[in-house]
């Protein structure tokens, strides 16, 4: 069920026809309450949003954000409802983003820093942050 009132930037299959190779579509609690940790944390640049989707860009990558409203009608809805974190098993890495900086912006924004900045073995420098839904992004750079 769509809450939006007005009618979006563009329809959901012209959206659709944007994309290619890999992009992110997440689930979310709030939509509204999500994008600050992308647009100030992680500085991805806002294309849309609204109450029931957002849409987001950075070098390439797209990242989308759904409100669980939106998927009333898959059958695993109900598992949305449920009070527990969302991502557990799954780390998106977005290389390209300063960690000693974000790490700095999450904190500020009163988000969760998982895991330090530190330099890994595989040979990033970065650091684990966790958006308001429990979704982790590992965001660094080459050591």
């Amino acid at each position: 069920m769509k809450k939006r009132k007005t009618e979006p930037w563009l329809s959901a299959a012209d959206y659709g026809r944007t994309l290619s190779g890999l992009s992110v579509n997440l689930i979310v609690r709030d939509v509204v309450r999500s994008i600050p940790f992308y647009t100030k944390v992680l500085e991805l640049r806002l294309l849309y949003s609204d109450e029931d989707f957002a849409a987001f860009e950075r070098e390439g990558m797209r990242l989308q954000l759904h409100a669980d409203h939106t998927y009333a009608r898959m059958p695993w809805a109900a598992r949305l409802r449920e009070d527990s974190r969302r991502g557990l098993g799954a780390e998106i890495r977005i290389l390209g983003v300063d960690p000693d900086a974000a790490e700095k912006r999450a904190r500020d924004g009163g988000f969760t820093v998982l895991v330090p900045v530190r330099d890994w073995p595989h040979g990033w420098r970065d650091c684990v942050l966790e958006d308001p839904d429990g979704y982790t992004f590992a965001v660094g750079v080459p050591l």
